[in-house]
Parts: structure tokens; C-alpha cells; sequence
């Protein structure tokens, strides 16, 4: 491994000899496949990102290309550490909710579900069937809309900006059902201890059904754009493949996992939340290359929506949040009329709730794979420890194989195809 200061330079020019890298060693005088003999091969290293410190998800790879070909890929992390799980240590429990969203801008309620049950379960806390129902309609959104995303993003890394315009149409479309039901379109602080922040508004529904009347049909504009073009199907068939045994031994989960062919969701495996009462089908792949990671996505887009469907259809009534005032605010109405509900909500914002001493982890299945919440309690009304489980990271391993040996612009598919939120780190 070489010091950092020789990994920062942007750009340095070598041979074979001077430089080894991993992968195929091409040495001078050797016969090559074709049977002509090469040359001796200069190896450039690159830069590939960082993107702007502005921005999230910041990372940057140092590749050594032969050419065209990607020979060595090294992922350098780190940059634009923010240090949310020892923040949430100097919050109570309910202010934690707005640092954890934050984690990832493209699928806040799956963060904030996931914070949130851990401490329902170190409170022996029920959450109401309607609020189960509720967060369920809310994460099948976001996992549309974190979906659209990628694929506007996949796509333009590939050239397709047609896709873009279209991804983000639609979910531009859910956004503004986030903004009615919470009055926020990110981070929307939705989900609470004990169940939701409200209960859906009036013309909330009527709006959702007339999105999911819209949506299959634009999946099929997406995909009649897409499967006929030759340059999308050059560039993510039989590219970025990686056998199954290596994400198993490497702990990737999601979409990439279920590409290679694993049936591994844990709303099917470990169900929570109410998942149990929803017919799902989990979209597989059977050669494991980048266009069986978009053919899995795109399925898991209408699977969605018709869990959404199930879940607005069959919509319980009853309270959006649990009636423990030790827990949750009491209704804003009360306040006038009720002493007892007035001192539980001054003491909520001021002091928090306490937790008995414990501990809990919460994996749920996030757009991007397996996505955990661990949470220590020490009965005080702080957390001792959050630390969160992150997908994209323990994914981030699988670039390596994907990339090493591929040409580059195929090496850029594979990138796109990884996550949203790495996607278009080239540009």
C-alpha cells in the first residue's frame, strides 16, 4: 500500500515493470490471445471523483487503466464524515429521528423506520395497525422514488438523458405526496416513536391512486426506451458480472445480491411492519450482470406499487400513533382542556422519554439491501449508542470485482448500477 502522499497524486504515468497492478501482468516480447506479440505496456493511474464536498455520498477511486482497461480500482472513503451516530448521542430519542434521516437523502423513512422500531423495541412499544399501514405506504414510495432516481442517474452516466427527465418527473409526482401527508418533500420527520406524525390529509389518497393508475404505464415507457437501445444493452449485458458465492462472502445484500440470483428480502424472510399481509413477488436475476441489476429494480418499481395498492385498499381504522403519553404528544386540541395532557407534552419536549437499560437491532430492507439500526439504551433519555448498518457501504466492496478488467466506459455502467447515490461520480 502506498503513502498518502503517493496516492494523492492525480495522475502518474509507469510500465509493467515499474508498477505491478492486479489482474493479467502483460509482460514485453509475450504473445497476447490473439497471438501477436505486445509491447511494453504503460499503465496510467487516475482520479476518478471525488465529486464537490458540497455534495453526499462523496467518494473517490484511484484506477489504473492499461488503455481502455480498468487493471487495479482503489476505493478511498472518508470524505465529508459528518459524525451523525455520535451526534444522536447528545439528543433525546425523538430529536435522534432528524439525524438519522439525514443518512440518506434518497431514502429517509427507511432510516428514520428503522432508528424508530429499535426503540419501540427496547420499549415494549405497539405500534397501531393503521400506522404500521401507514409507514409501509410511505417506504414503498421512497423506494420508488430512491429507484427513479437511479435510474435517471444510471442512465445519463450511460448517455441516456432522456431517462432523467422522465425518472424525476415521476418522482417529483411522489414528493409532492410526502409534502401533503408531512408538509416536507426530504427529511420529512414523518415517522415518530409509536407510529406517524399525522394521519393522512384530506385529497391524500385521491392523489395516490391516481399516481399508481400512471405509474405501470410509465415503467413501460421506461422500459420500451431502454430494452431497444443498443448502446444500454452493450454497455450493462454481460458486464460488472460477479458470482454469487463472492457477494455472500463479501455481505452484499439488496438488488445486487437478488441480481445474481438470491431471493434474499427480508420484508419476505423477516417480515415487520405489517408485510406479512401483502402479496409480493421478490424479482431475481440469473446471469448477475449490470442488466440484471436494472431488470431487478425496475421490477422491485412495480411490486411496489402494488404493495402500496394492497396497503391504501386495506387501510385499518384507528389511532396513527400509540396512546402511551409518556411516549407520544398528546393531540394538539387537549392541550386547552387537559392539564395532564399539557404537562406530558412539556415534559416530552423538554426532557425526552427515558428507555430501560438494553439493547436492539432493527434490519429492515432498504432500496439499496440490508439496512440496520443498533441502539443502546443506559435508562436515561439519550441514547448511549446508534450505529447503523449501511448498505451501500458493505456494497461499495463488490466494485472491485465488478470493475477489474472491463474497459472503462463498462467500468462507469458498473458504477452507475452499484447505487444512486454513487451514480454519476464520473461527471
Amino acid at each position: 500500500m502506498s503513502d498518502y502522499r503517493e496516492r494523492e497524486k492525480s495522475i502518474s504515468i509507469g510500465t509493467i515493470e515499474e508498477e505491478p497492478v492486479s489482474g493479467t501482468r502483460l509482460e514485453p516480447g509475450v504473445a497476447d490471445d490473439g497471438g501477436e506479440e505486445r509491447g511494453e505496456a504503460e499503465l496510467l493511474t487516475i482520479n476518478l471523483g471525488p465529486h464537490h464536498p458540497a455534495t453526499h455520498g462523496v467518494l473517490r477511486l484511484l484506477c489504473t487503466l492499461e488503455g481502455e482497461t480498468v487493471r487495479n480500482i482503489e476505493p478511498i472513503i472518508g470524505y465529508v464524515h459528518t459524525g451523525i451516530e455520535k451526534s444522536c448521542e447528545d439528543q433525546e430519542y425523538w430529536k435522534a429521528i432528524t439525524f438519522v434521516e439525514r443518512m440518506d437523502y434518497l431514502s429517509y423513512y427507511f432510516n428514520a423506520y428503522a432508528y424508530c422500531s429499535a426503540v419501540e423495541t427496547l420499549l415494549d412499544e405497539e405500534v397501531p395497525p393503521r400506522a404500521q399501514y401507514l409507514r409501509v405506504i410511505h417506504m414503498e414510495l421512497n423506494r420508488i422514488a430512491s429507484h427513479l432516481f437511479w435510474l435517471g442517474t444510471g442512465a445519463l452516466d450511460i448517455g441516456a438523458i432522456t431517462m432523467l427527465w422522465w425518472a424525476l418527473r415521476e418522482r417529483d409526482l411522489i414528493l409532492d405526496l410526502f409534502e401533503m401527508s408531512s408538509g416536507q418533500r426530504f427529511h420529512t420527520r414523518y415517522f415518530q416513536v409509536g407510529g406517524v406524525m399525522e394521519d393522512i390529509p384530506p385529497g391524500f389518497e385521491a392523489k395516490l391512486r391516481e399516481f399508481l393508475a400512471q405509474m405501470p404505464a410509465r415503467v413501460d415507457q421506461y422500459e420500451a426506451l431502454l430494452d431497444q437501445n443498443e448502446i444500454w444493452l452493450q454497455r450493462t449485458q454481460n458486464t460488472g458480472i460477479v458470482p454469487l458465492e463472492k457477494l455472500l462472502e463479501l455481505g452484499v445484500t439488496g438488488p445486487l445480491l437478488r441480481a445474481a440470483g438470491k431471493p434474499w428480502d427480508l420484508r419476505k424472510a423477516m417480515p415487520y411492519c405489517s408485510y406479512e399481509d401483502f402479496d409480493f413477488k421478490i424479482p431475481v436475476g440469473t446471469v448477475g450482470d449490470n442488466y440484471d441489476r436494472y431488470r431487478v429494480r425496475m421490477a422491485e418499481i412495480r411490486e411496489s406499487v402494488g404493495i402500496v395498492q394492497q396497503a391504501l385498499d386495506g387501510l385499518p381504522e384507528g389511532p396513527y400513533i400509540t396512546g402511551n403519553r409518556k411516549v407520544a404528544l398528546p393531540p394538539r386540541h387537549e392541550l386547552a382542556t387537559s392539564m395532564e395532557a399539557l404537562i406530558h407534552h412539556f415534559k416530552l419536549v423538554t426532557e425526552g422519554f427515558r428507555v430501560p437499560p438494553g439493547e436492539a437491532y432493527v434490519a429492515i430492507e432498504s432500496p439499496r439491501g440490508e439496512l440496520g439500526c443498533f441502539v443502546l439504551a443506559d435508562g436515561s433519555a439519550k441514547p448511549a449508542r446508534v450505529h447503523m448498518r449501511d448498505p451501500s457501504f458493505v456494497n461499495l466492496q463488490a466494485l472491485k470485482h465488478m470493475g477489474e478488467g472491463t474497459v472503462i466506459a463498462d467500468f462507469i455502467a458498473c458504477l452507475a448500477m452499484l447505487d444512486p447515490i454513487l451514480g454519476g461520480i464520473d461527471r
